[in-house]
């Protein structure tokens, strides 16, 4: 008798246990993070890479006005708090507009000077240095994965896409279009995220060619990120392009999904805006879709006819579930929202700039878990 109520009795409070952690999951949250006090107003994140639960970067620029370009500026995580890091020897004036990595002591980081100029920079798990960058390539984004590192730009007006092989940038042949998004399992295995004239594309490169394929043939759609599970699961967003409509109607977002047969539509719970980043779980699965400038469609007769949408949308793989980001005092919403996922956990960071006072804006960081 007593051993049957110790059963029952060990049986409550295990259950009680699990609702309490399913609360507590339900409960989570997006969190503002501040950034350090040394970081002017002015200044915003463009991308941001985690290597663990102690170490993350985040790259931008530190602006000195309204006006002015501002400098590179590259903050760092260390497990309780963001710190800025100094770039000795860098003093010229643009931003930081791409970061990544394929090991915590080899990281990558593509800028632009206020004139222009491309600028490669490169972490050797002591310091920032800058490298000089392939002849003639003005960068725009720098992306690793599976032991890869390509380079995003252009030259002579023209799209370029550079891998490096360990010693010097080499030139990859170009999909037709525009790239925006790479995700890089090997080097015979990159997937690319872009648009030509027909629509939005995603493409696949398996070492000696690419095989492109129209996701959306809408005029003016094109996808930008793209994530890939398995070779019968891969997803890309972006933003859906239209004709016409009332003035001012923003763009509605696009995101559509491979099967291993063909892409399909996929609906979101928002009617307008971007889908500017998507992030994997721990597994590899697609966990976090974040959207920019996020809005639906208000009551009818209401003025204005929008209201806010959710800026993230969590996967589970049948459904999302919806999230805003958190009220900053001072602040409005973000303009952009990378993710970077912490790998080996379900921790996932976004960063970005957010609206301002007076027409100005500030960088956000926001972190989930």
């Amino acid at each position: 008798m007593a051993h049957r109520l110790f059963v029952a009795a060990l049986a409550a409070a295990m259950t009680i246990m699990a609702l309490m952690s399913s609360a507590a999951a339900e409960t989570l949250s997006w969190q503002h993070v501040p950034v350090p006090p040394q970081v002017r107003p002015q200044a915003g994140l463009n991308e941001a890479v985690a290597f663990g639960p102690d170490r993350a970067w985040a790259v931008g620029a530190d602006a000195v006005g309204r006006e002015a370009p501002g400098f590179p500026l590259v903050l760092r995580w260390d497990g309780t708090a963001w710190q800025r890091q100094g770039l000795p020897g860098i003093g010229w004036q643009g931003e930081l507009l791409s970061i990544a990595a394929t090991s915590p002591t080899v990281v990558w980081a593509v800028g632009r000077d206020s004139a222009g100029g491309a600028h490669l920079l490169r972490y050797d798990g002591k310091s920032w240095n800058e490298t000089r960058p392939p002849r003639g390539v003005l960068l725009t984004k720098v992306v690793a994965g599976g032991g890869e590192t390509w380079l995003i730009g252009s030259r002579d007006g023209a799209q370029a896409l550079l891998r490096w092989d360990g010693r010097i940038w080499q030139d990859v042949p170009v999909p037709p279009g525009a790239v925006y998004g790479l995700h890089i399992l090997a080097a015979d295995d990159v997937w690319a995220a872009g648009d030509t004239g027909s629509g939005a594309v995603v493409s696949h490169w398996n070492g000696e060619a690419w095989q492109q394929t129209i996701v959306d043939g809408f005029p003016r759609s094109a996808v930008s990120s793209v994530l890939a599970v398995s070779p019968t699961e891969v997803w890309a967003g972006g933003t859906a392009g239209f004709v016409g409509g009332p003035p001012g109607r923003p763009i509605p977002p696009l995101l559509v999904r491979f099967d291993g047969q063909a892409w399909s539509r996929v609906t979101v719970p928002t009617d307008f805006g971007s889908i500017s980043s998507l992030s994997p779980s721990t597994s590899g699965a697609l966990a976090w879709v974040s959207v920019a400038r996020s809005q639906k469609w208000g009551p009818p007769g209401s003025s204005p006819p929008f209201v806010p949408g959710p800026d993230f949308l969590a996967w589970n793989g049948q459904s999302f579930t919806e999230y805003s980001e958190p009220a900053v005092a001072g602040e409005g919403d973000s303009r952009v929202l990378r993710l970077a996922p912490v790998p080996g956990t379900a921790t996932v960071w976004s960063v970005g700039r957010a609206d301002g006072p007076e027409g100005t804006f500030a960088p956000r960081i926001l972190r989930f878990g």
